[in-house]
């Protein structure tokens, strides 16, 4: 992990950033001051209903179970769930008992979990029989000590008495190690502390206009942002909480109607995609008045059309290493909420490189990575994370993201590893050099473009044989290509690098040319 400056840490201790809460005293005291708050989950295969203290029931057993088999602060807790009970169960009772919990997003496959895994070395797993394309395989957690599998064993961890009260543990250790796609083959280990995300956790509440209280959560809350947005903000306000385990858009206008939920935001598709249904209506938008749009790029064009329906539009700019780094509030000024990514937030620095690199520190900073190497490469003495995004900063401090040094896609706010599609498409006997770049979605923000130089005289791969040969490698379904191109060459720098922002322009164009 990094070394943060002694006078970063006294400043975020002296202005009320960091304090000696850990997640499990905040959790404690919210779920105490609202155990009647509505907990359902919305969902064709495991639905369930309940008060957050039925829920904390269920992790307070769970936290005697593990404590009675010797889990404490120091160790591991993973789970790969769907948004159901049983995930908050877990990670509440992770934070009662003060040890580390890993959410693992519930599409990732066999070679992604196999990998983390091995990097964490958990003392306890959950994950789920079967959800759509997830199974459980008992074999790739034979190492694991402590496993439960919610629709086969898990009630057998619950103790018959809850554990009352929060384990003692140092704020300052980690509390959450998430794990998302970037530049590298395999996914990053991102270590959070209970201080940092007990900021972001008051930073995303503070930001939340008060009309989103019955906000429908269906992010997967596998990813780091999903759980803190499902399962510790609405705690912190006594919101009620409300999951989806899949978004269905038809279903989601339903709720509207018979529960008044509410969509409040997130990447720009689970917007667009009620819009689009034909069963959206005018009286939805009464559940649509705001949309916090961030995870993905923001197209000018979506932003235009909510705002012309009367939504009111706010952009935010994070990553899972530093989550909240800007943000525009729902009541700025409507250009700054539409066109921009927003300012900096309090307690946070963002400056600009000259070559227009974002560089960013703050109390919600991230403590590293579990990769020594790639913290190295990330930030700096001073505290600064390298984020590898390119933006331009106006007079008022507000940045728009221009561009990206760092290799990833990003779908529908999931990171997708440039490399790691590579590789695999190496993997295929006719092609000789194999570029991914990220190609505009009208869905999605942007979805994975391989562009091929084949061995000569061989054919372009069809669609078809790509996603058979993806299924074969095991990747997530999320990160296969959703188009292909054949190049006689690349176009290259002097040295002989790929230049990918060429090839990214020219997809754009022969989009735009029809």
């Amino acid at each position: 992990m990094r070394t943060i400056p002694s006078e970063l840490v006294k400043r975020y201790e002296a202005e009320g950033w960091w304090t000696r809460d850990t997640l499990g005293e905040l959790l404690a005291r919210g779920l105490a001051a609202a155990p009647e708050a509505v907990f359902r989950v919305h969902s064709s295969v495991r639905p369930w209903s309940g008060t957050f203290a039925d829920v904390e029931l269920v992790a307070r057993r769970l936290a005697g179970g593990l404590r009675e088999r010797g889990v404490g602060p120091g160790d591991v807790v993973a789970f790969q769930l769907p948004n159901w009970m049983e995930a908050a169960a877990v990670f509440w009772a992770s934070a009662l008992l003060g040890t580390t919990v890993v959410p693992i997003v519930h599409f990732y496959g066999r070679k992604e979990v196999g990998y983390i895994l091995e990097a964490v070395r958990p003392r306890v797993f959950v994950g789920a029989e079967k959800f759509g394309r997830l199974e459980f395989q008992d074999d790739l957690f034979e190492g694991v000590p402590i496993v439960g599998v919610v629709g086969r064993d898990f009630d057998s961890l619950l103790a018959a008495d809850p554990m009352a009260g929060t384990l003692p543990v140092d704020p300052a250790a980690p509390a959450v190690i998430a794990f998302t796609s970037g530049t590298t083959r395999d996914p990053k280990g991102v270590i959070h502390s209970h201080r940092t995300l007990g900021c972001e956790t008051r930073q995303m509440s503070e930001r939340y206009p008060p009309e989103l209280a019955r906000q429908l959560t269906s992010a997967p809350v596998g990813h780091f942002m999903g759980m803190v947005g499902a399962f510790l903000v609405p705690v912190l306000d006594g919101w009620p909480i409300h999951l989806a385990d899949v978004w269905d858009p038809g279903r989601v206008l339903a709720l509207m109607d018979s529960d008044g939920l509410i969509v409040g935001g997130g990447v720009p598709y689970y917007i667009t995609s009620l819009l689009d249904h034909p069963d959206f209506a005018d009286r939805h938008l009464r559940s649509m008045k705001y949309a916090g749009l961030g995870g993905a790029a923001v197209p000018a064009a979506i932003t235009g059309r909510l705002t012309g329906l009367g939504i009111t539009v706010y952009r935010s700019y994070g990553s899972t290493e530093h989550p909240s780094m800007t943000a525009s509030l729902h009541t700025a000024p409507e250009a700054k909420r539409v066109y921009t990514d927003g300012k900096a937030l309090p307690g946070v620095e963002v400056r600009l490189t000259e070559d227009g690199e974002i560089l960013s520190r703050g109390p919600d900073l991230c403590l590293g990575y579990t990769d020594e190497a790639l913290t190295k490469r990330a930030f700096d003495e001073d505290g600064w994370y390298h984020t590898g995004d390119i933006a331009v900063m106006d007079e008022d401090g507000y940045i728009t993201i221009t561009d990206r040094k760092s290799d990833i896609i990003i779908r529908g706010g999931e990171n997708i590893s440039a490399l790691e599609v590579e590789e695999a498409l190496l993997t295929l006997p006719d092609v000789a050099e194999a570029v991914v770049v990220a190609a505009p979605d009208e869905r999605l923000g942007e979805h994975a473009a391989a562009v091929l130089r084949l061995r000569e005289g061989r054919p372009v791969p069809t669609m078809d044989e790509l996603r058979a040969h993806f299924e074969r490698v095991g990747l997530a379904k999320q990160k296969w290509p959703e188009e292909v191109h054949a190049v006689d060459d690349f176009p290259r720098t002097a040295s002989g690098k790929v230049q990918k922002f060429v090839l990214r322009r020219d997809i754009e164009a022969r989009r735009t040319s029809g």
